[in-house]
């Protein structure tokens, strides 16, 4: 499944589309098949070295099967080698509408957040996509505008979060229409504020672009694009020793911050200030609350808002 999932991606054109938009994350597609190919080829030496040292083509067969599976096991999970394979195995079964369950969650989370609006308890509706959540999180708002087409403008704050999003790597596909459809029509909606949080050290995003361009859409300036560095949200000491972790510093997004910084997902979520106002702010929440973690204007209107949030991710 993980070899189909890479032909049919390489069919759809996201290569040269990964190559043009972000060079290393067209390595990151390739990584975990290279790594095959070199687990693969490793254990057909291993094979043909013990086939002519033990005079036994079965002795061979079995060392190679062994070998591979000792790389898979071993090598491999500590590169994350099957949560690489799952992840495409899973953009592909998205891409290709091929999950009636995922289809049935996702309605479900749409009517969430119809509901939470008609209920008007809260004064903002947080969803938050990180990584591949930020393509559910686009899927689930359009299908939610589908049947409130005014929901944002009347009633609780909409505000969509998007971290480390992975909506071009489904986006960029050619089979990927209904979701480039779904963009479309979330960033032009005016009941929604949407922001995109992006980090250069972080391989599996896209740095520096706008996925409304990127998809061949007319711009509509959403989302707000927020450039953050990783490396502020850790001690130095701590950034050293996860920094070469390529899926943990991608998880730091929604990980505790060890420093104040524009970024701050626990802020973002459950912290007194409105996520738009966070999101506007060079400086995010730190620049509202002082160091003893007091708000500094105390008696600003949304200085406490209730909040629902829903939250998607990888």
């Amino acid at each position: 499944m993980g070899l189909l999932a890479f032909a049919d991606f390489v069919a759809g054109g996201v290569l040269w589309g990964y190559a043009r938009t972000n060079w290393r994350y067209a390595l990151f597609f390739l990584y975990p098949y290279l790594l095959l190919l070199v687990m693969v080829v490793a254990s057909s030496y291993a094979a043909e070295l013990a086939a002519r040292t033990s005079g036994s083509i079965a002795i061979g067969i079995a060392a190679g099967v062994l070998t591979f599976i000792a790389f898979y096991l071993g090598p491999g999970r500590w590169a994350y080698l099957p949560v690489a394979f799952d992840d495409w195995i899973f953009s592909r079964s998205y891409i290709r509408h091929s999950d009636p369950e995922l289809e049935r969650r996702l309605d479900a989370v749409a009517d969430e957040i119809i509901s939470a609006a008609r209920a008007r308890s809260v004064d903002e509706i947080l969803l938050f996509g990180h990584s591949l959540g930020a393509v559910l999180a686009v899927d689930v708002l359009d299908r939610a505008f589908s049947r409130e087409p005014d929901l944002g403008s009347r009633g609780p704050r909409l505000v969509l979060v998007t971290a480390g999003s992975s909506i071009l790597k489904i986006g960029l596909h050619r089979a990927a229409g209904r979701l480039r459809d779904a963009l479309a029509r979330v960033s032009r909606s005016p009941g929604v504020f949407w922001v995109d949080y992006q980090a250069l050290t972080d391989v599996m995003n896209f740095y520096k672009t706008d996925p409304v361009r990127e998809c061949g859409l007319e711009p509509t300036g959403r989302p707000i694009i927020r450039t953050v560095r990783i490396s502020r949200m850790l001690e130095p000491e701590s950034y050293r020793r996860v920094r070469r972790n390529l899926y943990r510093v991608h998880c730091q997004f929604v990980s505790g911050n060890e420093r104040r910084t524009a970024y701050d997902y626990f802020m973002l979520l459950c912290g007194p200030l409105p996520a738009e106002q966070q999101a506007r702010s060079d400086e995010g929440a730190a620049s509202e609350i002082d160091d003893n973690g007091r708000l500094l204007y105390a008696a600003a209107p949304s200085a406490d808002p209730a909040r629902t949030q829903i939250i998607l991710g990888r």
